[in-house]
């Protein structure tokens, strides 16, 4: 069976490479042949051993799609028109044409919005008839609103696991921002003084260079870790304390390694997967004496929660193919 994914693949940003990392290797447990759609198909290719096509170009989009039997839209946070309605318009469009070709379309553990009216109203239309997981319940209540009936799944990124036999220092603790969300930004520069002056060793995390990289290196830490590399990325988290992330991920690769973490929500996906995961989130204008606190305590999550997701995620999969 083939499966063709679409999703934000191949732009250099860690958070969505983990999503395709676990997806390809999930699809393979059940004999399936993933073909991810990516900006850069040769490099998707050579990374996760699989077929690639290149996703802005329609003749491949459309070879893509007429060679497999199921297509999973997601995950990520692809139904959203907050960036750009662009965006909503390429995910969207993919949905139609894979009903079109009448193969098995999956929305596949996304977070959904935010939304405008007229997105939303786009999204309910093209939705219709379409199985749907998403990964966290904001977006359940997001698409009930719209008259979308969805289940709840997991990020695929949580069945990932750190490289055997590494050791967790409790003193050390990940910060991980965001380019351009600049006001969390300012504000992690007084957490990360306050760290140091405690004496644990920060590590700024960059998600994705191009775009984190001047940020992380503003926040005065130890040292800065710039990777595109998801094992690179959940390995240093497995060998932290803590974890403060502004990106998504770093707070989903910290839930997989069994490491507790702060969330710092610019976006409600933010916020959703530190509530489901009992979690602290922070607005982006953050406490700064309130989050060392967290991190210094070493707040835990709820473990078991956090586990129930992750079952969650690995049962999509099945759910997705109609195993």
């Amino acid at each position: 069976m083939k499966v063709t994914v679409s999703g934000y693949y191949g732009f250099g940003n860690t958070g969505d490479e983990a999503i395709a990392l676990a997806i390809t290797r999930e699809l393979r447990k059940y004999g399936a042949a993933p073909l991810l759609l990516s900006n850069t198909p040769e490099d998707t290719a050579r990374t996760y051993d699989c077929d690639s096509e290149a996703r802005m170009h329609p003749a491949a989009l459309l070879g893509a799609l007429l060679r497999s039997q199921v297509v999973l839209s997601g995950g990520g946070g692809l139904l959203q028109d907050r960036t750009s309605a662009r965006n909503l318009t390429y995910y969207l469009g993919v949905i139609r044409l894979a009903k079109l070709l009448r193969r098995r379309v999956v929305v596949f553990n996304q977070s959904i919005g935010p939304l405008t009216p007229e997105g939303g109203r786009r999204v309910a239309r093209a939705l219709r008839g379409v199985p749907v997981i998403v990964r966290d319940r904001g977006s359940l209540d997001t698409l009930e609103a719209l008259g979308i009936r969805a289940e709840l799944g997991g990020d695929p990124a949580l069945l990932l696991a750190p490289t055997p036999g590494l050791t967790r220092d409790p003193r050390r603790v990940i910060v991980a921002p965001r380019g351009d969300v600049t006001d969390a930004t300012e504000a992690l520069k007084d957490v990360v003084r306050r760290l140091r002056a405690e004496e644990r060793h920060v590590t700024a995390l960059s998600f994705m260079p191009d775009h984190d990289d001047q940020a992380a290196h503003s926040l005065g830490a130890d040292e800065v870790l710039s990777t595109r590399d998801p094992q690179v990325a959940l390995d240093a988290i497995a060998q932290s304390g803590y974890v403060i992330g502004v990106r998504l991920h770093a707070v989903i690769l910290a839930a997989a390694s069994s490491t507790p973490f702060s969330g710092v929500a610019y976006d409600p996906k933010v916020q959703g997967f530190c509530d489901d995961a009992g979690a602290p989130a922070h607005p982006t204008r953050l406490d700064a004496a309130q989050l060392t606190d967290e991190v210094l305590t070493r707040r835990l999550p709820d473990w078991t929660a956090i586990e129930d997701m992750r079952l969650r995620a690995a049962q999509s999969f099945s759910r997705a193919l109609n195993r």
